[in-house]
């Protein structure tokens, strides 16, 4: 029971987090799980329907305070959706997917603590390119069980093709699309969620909202962010030596 509460506690924290840039929280609750020791098979469904909740909320919020653009989106979302469910399907042996999950969060842990920079002027979004980057970003997210918004909030960044707040508009639609068409190809090859999933929803909405609606309490942003970290990469070592 302890440890339960303790789950329920920290992935509330990380919904919390996440949700205050626009992402879904995918890559910290897979990585929570491994560290509570959450059964391989149930996770990346699970994980799945958590982003839904989180980015979902994310993105209401976002696309109210006017910073959502859905051409920057669509590009996107064209490929990635149907290789997300592609990627679903696809049979992967638990220690090939460790291996790869524990890469996926130890990037994650990175792209927590350093900033990416989004001043300057904005360029003008290639379509070939963001077609390109959906379908990569899509394929990997349906394997891995995330919604890849740790990788498409950058390559916005760095690309200049969004500011800030329009990158974490447009990368909580794109979590919450990619997350549905995933977790629809993982239910379609037969796999399971947690029967706990429904104390697991509650928690991370409450995260959820509040992050979303406040952007993150200033005074506790940073030690927050390095305590996900601190998460991130040790579930990242546990998936390579055990």
């Amino acid at each position: 029971m302890g440890s339960e509460i303790l789950f329920l506690l920290a992935i509330c924290l990380v919904a919390f987090l996440y949700a205050s840039v626009g992402h879904g929280g995918a890559s910290g609750y897979l990585g929570l799980m491994v560290l509570f020791g959450i059964d391989v098979a149930l996770m990346k469904p699970s994980a799945l329907i958590l982003n839904l909740f989180v980015s979902s909320i994310a993105f209401i919020s976002f696309y109210r305070a006017g910073h959502f653009r859905l051409r920057l989106l669509l590009p996107f979302v064209a490929t990635s959706i149907p290789l997300a469910f592609l990627g679903a399907t696809l049979e992967v042996s638990p220690e090939l997917y460790k291996k790869i999950l524990g890469v996926c969060l130890f990037i994650a842990a990175l792209r927590i603590v350093i900033r990416t920079g989004g001043n300057g002027e904005q360029k003008k979004l290639s379509i070939p390119i963001a077609l390109a980057a959906g379908a990569l970003i899509g394929f990997f997210s349906g394997m891995i069980g995330i919604g890849g918004g740790i990788i498409l909030s950058p390559l916005l960044l760095l690309t200049r093709w969004g500011g800030m707040k329009e990158t974490a508009a447009v990368s909580a639609a794109f979590i919450f699309l990619n997350s549905f068409a995933g977790l629809s190809g993982h239910l379609a090859a037969g796999m399971e969620v947690s029967p706990r999933i429904f104390l697991w929803i509650v928690a991370v909405v409450a995260g959820g909202v509040l992050g979303s609606w406040t952007g993150g309490f200033r005074l506790s942003a940073k030690q927050l962010k390095y305590l996900i970290t601190l998460v991130l990469l040790i579930a990242s070592i546990k998936l390579f030596v055990v």
